[in-house]
């Protein structure tokens, strides 16, 4: 049973030491891309597509 528990808590930790990083870097690429100012004009169309009327 403490074998078990080793294992789980080595696997915990892996995961928050390893993956936490790697998201938080995703959402950081993420939020850069939605504000770098040579999509604004994309964005800006896209936001205005629900209200054409065509």
């Amino acid at each position: 049973m403490k074998a078990i528990i080793q294992v789980e808590n080595f696997a915990s930790s892996l995961v928050g030491t390893l993956w936490t990083p790697v998201f938080v870097g995703i959402f950081i690429a993420i939020v850069a891309y939605a504000l770098w100012p040579r999509n604004k004009t994309q964005f800006d169309a896209a936001a205005r597509m629900p209200l054409r009327e065509d």
